[in-house]
């Protein structure tokens, strides 16, 4: 049974990360729309549209998916993107945090609920489970920009919290408020965002493991979420 897991966890994160991309795709899209419903569609006159367009480009997102979704965004028939956020226990006590972004609500309400009746778990009241998550930024630069130590002392230096690699890239983190501070400092092409970093990890069994798993990936699955947290030790 612990190799199965095993498996199951490798298999997951690998998963996880073919459907990262699509993800923040698929969101960045939506805070377009949303920048351009609310302050129009010239960045030079919209600061958090210039904000999220310098976003979209430094996580690659094609410059005419760009400019389409301004144009969208500009039509009476486009909904505006609305953010919220569910709050649900899994397995075992773990904490499940599900930030979506959508432009109807009843719609988000019934996929949460069917994913529980589906997958187990139950909804929270809010902030029950969100006050065991701190919000920190955090950096992600490609590890061919530079040498680890170099960026390690830099990081630090600049007043980085935690320093991290993960695959091809280095996780720097940060506190929320010094984000974006400090990724102009290091100068880098780099990838911001703002994430619900858990407090402590929570120790499951095997059978609980696979059953957030399955919880999870249905959630990220669904199409008004941009990301699942969690605060399971895998």
């Amino acid at each position: 049974m612990a190799g199965h897991s095993k498996w199951a966890n490798i298999k997951h994160r690998k998963e996880r990360a073919d459907k990262k991309k699509g993800k923040l795709f698929s969101r960045l899209a939506k805070e377009i729309i949303s920048a351009v419903k609310q302050s129009g569609k010239d960045p030079n006159a919209n600061p958090k549209l210039k904000l999220i367009i310098q976003k979209a480009k430094a996580a690659n997102l094609p410059n005419d998916v760009i400019d389409r979704n301004i144009k969208k965004a500009s039509s009476k028939d486009q909904s505006d993107y609305m953010e919220m956020t569910y709050e649900l226990y899994g397995y075992g006590g773990v904490g499940i945090i599900v930030d979506i972004m959508s432009d109807n609500k009843n719609r988000v309400a019934s996929d949460i609920r069917i994913a529980t009746n589906k997958c187990g778990g139950t909804i929270a009241t809010p902030n029950s489970v969100a006050f065991n998550f701190d919000k920190k930024g955090v950096i992600k630069i490609d590890k061919k920009l530079m040498e680890e130590d170099t960026l390690f002392l830099q990081a630090t230096e600049l007043g980085a919290e935690d320093f991290n690699i993960e695959d091809d890239q280095y996780i720097i983190i940060t506190d929320s408020m010094n984000l974006h501070e400090i990724s102009d400092k290091l100068n880098l092409s780099s990838q911001t965002s703002l994430e619900m970093i858990p407090k402590t990890l929570i120790t499951c069994s095997d059978e609980d493991i696979d059953s957030n798993i399955k919880l999870i990936e249905y959630l990220e699955a669904l199409d008004d979420v941009d990301v699942v947290y969690h605060n399971m030790q895998i």
